[in-house]
């Protein structure tokens, strides 16, 4: 498995999946994105987006992790927190020093150096943002900022480890209704979800 930048080519896959993990496609260029990729068969496995909003008169540009998924076969196998691991490079190349997060998966960005951000202290865009995030959530209370130093991210040797191995596992459909339930680590039902991220780590 790797990560990769997306390409044009990309747009169409990247639209369907968004749209069936119910991910916000707000503002969409596939230059902005990063896919998981398996090396041996180029089956893309995971993406996740990063955002940077404009400067304005209070504050310089601000960079947002979001759109992030993982398709059900590849969860549980640090997929997600390989694209993470990629678009926290890429806004450090960028010369970012700090990523934001809007979610309702704190747990699961803090194994990463992810930490809360008093919501007095977030720039103006993404307060204004996390009243359209909150609004559109079916847990709105749930969700919080957090962010981490593009220097700072960790990657646990486990989800490393995980990656490294990674292949698609049966679908529900293969293995019959009483097949045991992957974990959204960081992700949120796709029937319920209106926004960011759907991800099984």
């Amino acid at each position: 498995m790797y990560v990769r930048d997306a390409r044009n080519r990309d747009e169409v896959w990247l639209l369907d999946r968004m749209e069936e993990l119910g991910l916000d496609e707000a503002s969409f260029r596939s230059r902005d994105y990063v896919i998981a990729v398996d090396e041996e068969t180029n089956e893309r496995a995971g993406f996740g987006r990063v955002r940077v909003h404009k400067r304005t008169e209070t504050d310089g540009e601000v960079c947002e992790l979001t759109s992030i998924g993982v398709l059900p076969a590849w969860r549980e196998q640090g997929v997600g927190a390989h694209v993470l691991e990629r678009l926290v490079h890429e806004a450090g190349d960028d010369a970012f020093e700090q990523v934001y997060s809007l979610t309702d998966r704190t747990e699961y960005l803090a194994q990463f150096g992810f930490e809360p951000v008093p919501e007095a202290d977030l720039p103006s865009v993404l307060a204004d943002r996390l009243d359209a995030v909150r609004a559109d959530a079916t847990e709105p209370e749930a969700v919080a900022p957090v962010s981490v130093p593009t220097d700072g991210f960790e990657m646990p040797d486990r989800l490393r480890e995980r990656f490294k191995t990674a292949s698609p596992r049966p679908s529900e459909e293969d293995t019959g209704p009483d097949a045991d339930e992957m974990a959204e680590e960081f992700g949120i039902d796709p029937d319920d979800a209106t926004y960011k991220y759907d991800t099984g780590g």
